[in-house]
């Protein structure tokens, strides 16, 4: 790594750093606890099946603890780049430096407008319609909290990298007490037992796709909403309306777009995942998906599936309308309103 490489990693991880500090607590003890020791696993360059240290795991974190207190009240550093210092949400102009050197950065918020930041190896770029879509192979610099992939607007970011580890973190959790759920269905589509670097890669290729698709969901439902929703979404920020909201979309894009795909191309191995993945937030949003689920995996009568992803798409539309218009009356005040709503509005 040359040495304006590694400033400019030295720089996004600092910037990585400063929003760990401030969000760090965002987790409960355990998922805290959890994503740390992966966090210390991808740090040290560490495989899946290297055993951890806890002296080591311990030490680490005491110090990395000690490094966010210190750096909590920091601002964002500006990136260095070759026409000079950049600030480090302008993302089409630091990729526009940065993609001619096969390399790819990404800058934008998360559940409760926490900052995200990551620098890795671009493996490809495409434009398939009028969205830009960076997939992001190995990578440099990063905080906790890696999402396998982000819509910002017309961009959508693909970390393969952060998906192959959250599929390792989720097979972790799984093997200890191996339930028979969705994920263990999913799970059981790979020979894991026998080869789990080649099955987590096998499980990542085909899992990448179903990402894509939830992202371009997103980015046709952004269209229709436009930035009053993320107007909304700021304003009931730290609430139980913005997680209310962030679930309500993710149901909204993959009715429009991940659900149908997949039943049409009918992809068990992908449902069993995607049920599997879902959050308590979702979950209690959408009970109907889970009985259709349930029902499905009995029968594999692919209809039962596709009624109720139509009428979770019609639904869900119309609940997001619903949920602008009450914001649009209250404002900053809309928090309370919006939760009354959606509490009766499960489906």
């Amino acid at each position: 790594m040359n040495d304006s490489l590694q400033t400019l990693c030295n720089v996004v991880q600092k910037n990585c750093h400063i929003s760990d500090a401030r969000h760090g607590t965002d987790y409960g003890l355990c998922t805290y606890l959890m994503k740390m020791r992966e966090y210390f696993r991808w740090e040290q360059g560490l495989g899946f099946q290297d055993r951890l240290e806890n002296d080591a795991v311990g030490d680490w974190l005491t110090a990395r603890e000690a490094l966010w207190s210190s750096l909590a009240e920091e601002d964002f550093a500006p990136l260095p780049m070759a026409g000079g210092l950049v600030d480090p949400f302008e993302v089409d102009a630091i990729n526009q430096e940065l993609e001619p050197h096969g390399l790819v950065y990404s800058a934008g918020y998360g559940a409760k407008n926490k900052p995200l930041f990551f620098l890795g190896h671009l493996e490809r770029h495409e434009n398939p319609g009028t969205v830009s879509v960076w997939v992001a192979g190995r990578e440099l610099a990063r905080d906790l909290t890696s999402p396998a992939a982000m819509n910002q607007g017309e961009r959508i970011f693909i970390r393969r990298e952060s998906f192959r580890r959250l599929l390792w973190e989720k097979l972790e959790t799984w093997r200890w007490h191996r339930p028979d759920n969705a994920l263990g269905r999913a799970f059981a589509c790979y020979d894991f037992e026998r080869d789990l670097e080649t099955a987590l890669d096998a499980m990542v290729e085909k899992e990448l796709d179903a990402v894509l698709l939830h992202e371009q969901g997103e980015y046709q439902v952004g269209l229709e909403v436009g930035e009053v929703w993320n107007d909304m979404v700021m304003d009931v920020a730290y609430t139980p309306a913005e997680l209310m909201a962030r679930a309500i979309r993710d149901h909204w894009a993959d009715c429009r777009v991940t659900l149908p795909e997949l039943i049409r191309q009918t992809d068990e191995a992908s449902i069993h995942f995607y049920l599997g993945g879902l959050s308590g937030m979702r979950k209690t949003l959408f009970p109907r998906l889970l009985q259709a689920y349930e029902q499905w995996s009995k029968k594999r009568d692919w209809q039962i599936l596709s009624e109720v992803v139509d009428q979770g798409r019609a639904h869900w539309s119309a609940l997001s309308n619903e949920m602008l218009e009450l914001h649009r009356q209250h404002g900053q005040a809309a928090a309370w309103p919006i939760k009354e709503l959606v509490e009766a509005s499960y489906l």
